[in-house]
């Protein structure tokens, strides 16, 4: 694996005084970048580049050489003022990774001049590779300025399973999102066209998603999960429609037991199951439930829980 970290600005002598100046040192510009590949041995992690404080432990294979866990790492726990993130995974033809984080993502209350605290996933799976993206929840504090954006760029055959769960506010604590400011996007392109395009804003011209019927209906918890496409590995619609009756039961059930909003639908070649909530902790429980449903019928593997989930 090739390790390479690029140092610091502010030990680079050949920069204009004046961007360094510019650059405070409580902002993180880092990124990213994980290159896999099929070998004799499976997928493994062929390049890691970063600079800054994301990194990644090495893969783990509960479910055998074929299929690699992957855990992100941020040691700083969340995004300040200022912050940039950029996350990127290469997926080479015939590879299978599943990505989740340890613990929960946070973005920070910005500071007075409101600089964006932004994040940007990139994922490019080739043909005939399977991408699971399973982060843990986002934690959005009161007066947070972010925007968080999900591209997945799929390739022939290629298939994907992901999820986003976003927290608004602190509701263990009693506050909400308060003034904050969030933009969010989550697209997946298939062979170049774009098949799904999700996007949530919330500032001052919109705030009143939060508690509008229409929007979170006074929900502090948002989640979406999409898996497809469907048409290259399903071939008969009454699979779709075993799938998605018992995906709405686990939903149905959920609701009852919780107080929940969630639902179902398919979209184009894309399952999309959406939820609002008041405990993320239960959000999580039924995308996992879902997620063990959905991806035997879709890449013909039993769903192995990774090991960072239980601890």
């Amino acid at each position: 694996m090739n390790n390479k970290t690029t140092i610091d600005l502010a030990e680079t002598p050949s920069l204009p005084p004046l961007l360094l100046a510019e650059t405070p040192a409580s902002q993180w510009h880092a990124f990213l970048t994980l290159g896999f590949c099929k070998t004799s041995r499976g997928t493994v992690l062929k390049t890691c580049d970063h600079q800054g404080p994301l990194y990644v432990q090495k893969p783990f294979y509960p479910e055998g050489r074929d299929t690699a866990h992957v855990y992100l790492l941020h040691p700083p726990g969340g995004l300040v003022s200022g912050d940039r993130l950029t996350i990127t995974a290469n997926l080479a033809e015939n590879t299978h990774v599943l990505i989740t984080t340890p613990g929960a993502g946070r973005v920070y209350r910005a500071r007075e001049d409101k600089t964006l605290q932004h994040q940007v996933v990139q994922l490019n799976v080739a043909k005939n590779s399977a991408m699971e993206w399973l982060p843990q929840e986002t934690i959005l504090y009161p007066n947070a300025h972010t925007r968080l954006e999900n591209r997945i760029d799929l390739a022939e055959n290629a298939q994907f399973i992901g999820w986003e769960i976003t927290c608004f506010g602190l509701p263990a604590n009693h506050q909400d999102f308060g003034e904050g400011h969030a933009e969010q996007g989550f697209e997946i392109r298939q062979n170049g066209r774009i098949k799904v395009r999700e996007r949530l804003v919330i500032d001052n011209n919109s705030r009143a998603v939060l508690g509008a019927k229409a929007g979170l209906d006074g929900h502090s918890i948002n989640g979406v999960l999409i898996a497809g496409p469907f048409a290259a590995t399903t071939n008969s619609s009454l699979n779709h429609d075993d799938l998605i009756s018992a995906l709405r039961g686990y939903c149905q059930q959920h609701s009852q037991n919780y107080g929940s909003l969630s639902g179902v639908s398919l979209v184009g070649d894309y399952l999309i199951v959406r939820s609002l909530h008041r405990d993320s902790e239960q959000m999580k429980q039924l995308f996992i439930q879902c997620w063990q449903a959905i991806r035997p019928a879709f890449i013909h593997k039993e769903a192995r829980v990774p090991r960072i989930w239980l601890t």
